[in-house]
């Protein structure tokens, strides 16, 4: 499943998603969902769709110095289309490369700036004379959908248990594949077993805005009925088992996976500070699902992060069988747990008067405000990490001066974004 998944070009949006939840449809039946451009999913808006045909880079001579048809993170993802011809000077701010591994391409992305560039090898790039250069990007960004898919098993209870991966990254194994693969044949078992005590509802969606407009169109359901939940990441390397926790590290599923991952031996565990795939969405405040991410080697902490070297070598049988175990005992233990109710319900936190919370579920969008850098690459997210730290908390229920002890962000700058964000209208006072 995991070689046939690997070639194709995905991104947020566009038919290598399709083609990729028909391929996962094959293994559980999975109910497809398409949401048109410019829908509203909270602070957010549904994108154009992104198809892409060929990108590549000729010399003068015709040789071409990349290719898409090599490999797919040689263009960078929502490139708008072009056909040029440049100096070298004018073509290298839009070549990405990586200078501490001058073998390995970038993956690079530009979802909600409209521009183009190139990824590849830093040794390539240092090689390229100075031109001129025939650039050509034959894509299209339409008025379109954006898929995603979702199955809910049903158990003896309406209570849930939320599942969840993403799919919108292009050849990337451990990164893009393992969590969606894994989550596919876990689905296959919890459909095989005999009894159910819990409703087990499964989610593949772009990660980020999918998991927004998901959300957004499951608001009150969520919150009545979801006991905690899973998101799978990064899950099929040799890495030691680790997980990143829930807001405020209290819900069943910290409970549930730490006792499983003692079992399995050593173990890494994350606080929701160092956060990064769909558990933001889940967790958020205003949303507070208790949901945790299960990982191998956790995303941003392994050099073939986001790289081409993130390949078909990193992950193998045996490792993916092993962090299949791993989900099939924490649903098992779930299964004989005795929850009282949803974990937003029974958390006991209160919110108070004249402190700070989100004026909408989930993260708003700060790049459309200006507050987030467009071009999304690796490293990117520390310029920002402050901020989003301090959005993640503002729930009402923490001072300003909890919030920068649970932070670890200057006092002085925590009165800062209070400022920002209340002027932006982000945040507001209870």
């Amino acid at each position: 499943m995991m070689e046939r998944l690997f070639p194709i070009t995905r991104s947020l949006t566009g038919e290598g998603v399709r083609e990729s939840l028909r391929i996962l449809g094959e293994v559980i039946p999975l109910e497809n969902h398409e949401v048109r451009t410019g829908q509203k999913a909270f602070d957010w808006m549904i994108p154009k769709e992104w198809n892409i045909r060929s990108a590549y880079i000729e010399d003068v001579d015709g040789t071409r110095i990349v290719d898409m048809k090599d490999n797919n993170l040689h263009v960078v993802g929502y490139s708008v289309p072009v056909d040029a011809i440049m100096p070298l000077e004018e073509l290298l701010p839009r070549v990405f490369s990586l200078p501490d591994h001058p073998e390995w391409i970038p993956y690079v992305t530009s979802y909600y700036k409209e521009t183009w560039g190139f990824c590849m090898e830093d040794k390539r790039k240092a090689s390229m004379r100075p031109g001129p250069y025939h650039v050509v990007i034959d894509s299209r960004l339409d008025e379109g959908v954006l898929n995603y898919a979702d199955l809910v098993i049903k158990g003896e209870s309406k209570d849930e248990i939320l599942l969840s991966s993403y799919i919108c990254h292009p050849s990337m194994a451990n990164n893009e594949l393992s969590g969606p693969v894994i989550l596919s044949y876990l689905a296959r078992w919890i459909l095989s077993l005999p009894n159910r005590k819990w409703t087990y509802r499964i989610v593949i969606a772009p990660e980020t805005i999918g998991a927004i407009h998901y959300i957004s169109q499951n608001y009150e359901h969520f919150r009545e009925r979801v006991l905690g939940g899973f998101v799978l990441s990064t899950i099929g390397d040799a890495g030691d088992f680790s997980y990143v926790a829930s807001r405020y590290g209290d819900a069943i599923s910290d409970e549930v996976t730490e006792r499983v991952l003692k079992k399995i031996g050593p173990y890494k565990k994350y606080s929701f500070k160092d956060r990064g795939s769909d558990e933001r969405q889940y967790n958020s405040p205003g949303v507070n699902l208790g949901v945790v991410t299960l990982t191998r080697s956790k995303f941003g902490t392994y050099p073939e992060y986001h790289t081409s070297a993130d390949n078909m070598e990193l992950i193998t049988p045996e490792e993916l069988e092993k962090s299949l175990e791993a989900m099939k005992s924490i649903i098992s233990e779930m299964e004989r747990e005795r929850i009282a109710g949803p974990y937003e319900a029974v958390q006991g936190r209160n919110r108070k008067s004249g402190y700070y919370e989100l004026s909408v579920p989930c993260e708003p969008q700060l790049g459309k405000r200006g507050l987030y850098p467009t071009l999304s690459q690796k490293g990117n997210i520390d310029k920002v990490r402050n901020m989003m730290d301090f959005l993640a908390y503002a729930d009402g229920t923490n001072s300003p001066e909890e919030i920068s002890e649970r932070t670890g962000i200057d006092l002085k700058q925590v009165f800062e974004l209070i400022e920002l964000f209340s002027r932006e209208g982000i945040i507001r006072k209870v």
